[in-house]
């Protein structure tokens, strides 16, 4: 971006003109995104290879407190840490750096071990969620050049929640229906996938890998991508239920950004609600997928000797809400990681990724308990031996030690 661009990058409610494959639509994602996280936010932006100027501009809400003015502070080179400079050194694009955190940790020492682990955890996720969200992008899947993220140094690998990848995943058709809407009419692409049981993948860690962060029942459902960005995945969006039966049927759902409209598309790009049009065009081949899914998951079992998961009046999660079922998060225009969501989050049925571990039962949520634990090894001074346990726990149960934080 040049300057006159970059400052306005930096402006609620800026207009701009959006092509037909932009991911962006309201103005705000960067904006919101950032200050949503901390109280700092610089970008730094280099236009073109043959072009060495580097731009800089400064969101701080302390500044904004104290001086009661809105603007974006022009952060001369003199003032730019190389860390925000340094990569643009060698070829053009952007940098956002935040600082000042104040939403990530809800430690009273934000230096401490336990917020330590906590930051490395939530990098995980965050890891875990770009991976998933921009799996086209990563891929190369998607029109334009390849994209590259980098969490903690570490390259972002594409998450395919289709498993293209192994030779028994079953492809179905694909089915195109028009959508006819006040904007216009536009195209909306279905392709329906059955997934592997767990003994037809290739290996332990592609099966482990193919349960996603919200692990299989929940997985299970539309994967509904704008402009090759995923906004929601698993859930059926009340045309069925998740049943533990189905867990192998996902669906890719495409749409394009001038189906916003259809689809009540908001400015975080956090959920979507299918037409009424096309949920009734859906029906049918939800039907034939779930009916495949369901055939597939009991010969395998029957061929296999594999016992099935003990019944539980939670093994059905209920109709999903039209809003993405998904971790205790939501995602914004730049894919940062996600916060809490309207709709509520269906349960998560025992027994759905293979470990088949009771949940703990009374008023306490796994997400209160470590906290707990982690208080009450540090007073018995066995903060090692904690350490020693969760490193068990992920390698036995790691869907437990996600739900506790680790």
């Amino acid at each position: 971006m040049d300057a006159g661009t970059l400052t306005e990058s930096l402006r609620y409610g800026s207009e701009r003109a959006y092509s037909e494959d932009d991911l962006g639509k309201f103005g705000f994602g960067l904006k919101s995104a950032s200050t949503s996280q901390c109280r700092r936010v610089t970008v730094a932006s280099r236009r073109g290879l043959q072009r060495a100027r580097i731009e800089a501009r400064c969101l701080d809400l302390d500044h904004i407190a104290r001086t009661n003015r809105w603007e974006a502070i022009v952060v001369e080179p003199s003032d730019r840490p190389a860390h925000l400079t340094e990569p643009l050194k060698a070829a053009p694009g952007t940098v956002v750096l935040w600082e000042n955190l104040d939403r990530v940790l809800d430690y009273k020492d934000p230096y401490g071990t336990w917020a330590h682990r906590r930051m490395l955890s939530a990098a995980q996720e965050v890891e875990e969620h770009l991976g998933m969200v921009f799996h086209r992008f990563l891929a190369g899947e998607a029109p334009g050049r390849r994209l590259k993220l980098r969490v903690n140094g570490q390259d972002v690998a594409p998450w395919d929640p289709f498993c293209r990848d192994e030779k028994a995943t079953d492809a179905h058709p694909e089915t195109n229906i028009t959508l006819a809407t006040v904007g216009g009419t536009g195209i909306v692409r279905i392709r329906p996938y059955v997934l592997p049981e767990r003994q037809e993948f290739s290996s332990t860690n592609a099966w482990q890998r193919a349960s996603g962060p919200l692990k299989w029942n929940r997985q299970q459902g539309f994967y509904v991508y704008r402009a090759n960005r995923l906004v929601q995945w698993g859930g059926w969006s009340r045309i069925r239920t998740v049943d533990e039966h189905t867990k192998l049927a996902r669906v890719a759902l495409d749409f394009a950004p001038n189906l916003d409209h259809a689809f009540g598309i908001n400015i975080s790009k956090a959920s979507v609600r299918l037409p009424g049009e096309l949920r009734d065009a859906l029906e049918p081949i939800i039907s034939r997928v779930a009916a495949a899914a369901n055939r597939r998951y009991r010969t395998t079992r029957q061929r296999t000797g594999a016992t099935p998961p003990r019944p539980s009046p939670t093994a059905s999660a209920g109709p999903s809400s039209d809003s993405t079922p998904r971790a205790p998060e939501t995602h914004s225009d730049s894919g940062t990681p996600p916060r809490s969501s309207a709709g509520a989050t269906p349960t998560k049925p025992p027994g759905g990724d293979g470990f088949d571990s009771p949940q703990p039962k009374g008023p306490a949520a796994l997400a209160d308990l470590r906290p707990a634990l982690e208080a009450a090894a540090a007073h018995a001074g066995r903060a090692d031996a904690l350490t020693d346990i969760v490193r068990a726990l992920r390698e036995k149960n790691p869907e437990i030690a996600h739900e506790l934080g680790w």
